[in-house]
Formats: C-alpha cells, sequence, structure tokens
C-alpha cells in the first residue's frame, strides 16, 4: 500500500487547517481531498483512535519500530507485536494507492497503532493479494480492508 487519500470534507476543521497537512491536499474532479501517501520524507495516517480522529507517523523512521508502515495480519494474530503498546485501529479511507492504481474502497482500512520507546507509529496491517487485487496493482500483499474484499 503506497497511499490513501480522503475527501477534503471527511476531516473535523481543526484538523483540516492545520498548515501541516495542507500540503497534503489535492484535487480530483474537482474536489478536495487529502492524499497521505507513504514513500515521502515524513508520511502520515489519519486513525481513529478512541472515538477520535488522529493524524499519525506512517511507519518509524528511527530504528526502533519496524520502517516499512505495514504488517502482515498472521505478524498481528501470532503476537509479534505484543512486546508494545499495541492497539487495532481503523484507518478511514475512500481510495488506496498501490503502484500507480488508485482504487475505491468503501469502509476504510485496518491498522496497528504501536506505542514503543516513546514513539507512537501506525501501520496498516496487510494479507496477501485476491487474485484481481495482484492483477489490478501488481502487488502480491492488499491492504485488510474493513467489510470487503477486492
Amino acid at each position: 500500500m503506497d497511499g490513501i487519500a480522503i475527501p477534503y470534507s471527511e476531516l473535523p476543521v481543526t484538523l483540516a487547517e492545520q498548515p501541516s497537512l495542507q500540503a497534503l491536499v489535492h484535487e480530483r474532479g474537482g474536489e478536495r481531498e487529502f492524499q497521505f501517501l507513504r514513500r515521502v520524507r515524513q508520511p502520515l495516517l489519519p486513525v481513529w483512535q478512541a472515538g477520535q480522529l488522529r493524524i499519525v507517523p506512517w511507519g518509524c523512521r528511527s530504528n526502533k519500530l519496524p520502517r516499512s508502515g505495514l504488517t502482515w495480519l498472521r505478524t498481528v494474530e501470532q503476537g509479534a507485536w505484543a512486546e508494545h503498546a499495541v492497539e487495532r485501529v481503523q484507518i478511514p479511507a475512500s481510495l488506496g494507492l498501490q503502484n500507480g492504481v488508485w482504487y475505491r474502497i468503501r469502509s476504510g482500512i485496518q491498522g496497528l497503532l504501536v506505542e514503543a520507546h516513546g514513539l507512537l507509529a501506525a501501520y496498516v496491517i496487510v494479507e496477501p493479494a485476491s487474485y484481481y487485487y495482484r492483477i489490478m496493482t501488481r502487488c502480491d500483499q492488499m491492504p485488510l480492508l474493513i467489510g470487503e474484499k477486492i
């Protein structure tokens, strides 16, 4: 997963108007949206935590946590993150990006919020790609979507 997009109107005004997020605003078909991309200098990701929408680092830029911003579902289920404070979260998204291909997402993506060594980082939970997703994006992993399969 290389990125997500959400409509500008879906972020609370207090978040949407933060100067640090204005560089993430793009226009698609006459509508403004936020594009959160993983391969930028300081990647960010919106997450729903305890009923609040937060913008947190996507992955970790230090060597104290994995850098990738992705974690396999089987890794989460096997307890590999148990040494850290972790919480399953929802990542709001209306579009996903993989290898230059944007695709529709209905209800969001499952994620993991990790707190360790004084750092906070969000990770997109991924699973093996379906046949269709693999053909569409040329990728062997896909995000764990909420309530749908591609």
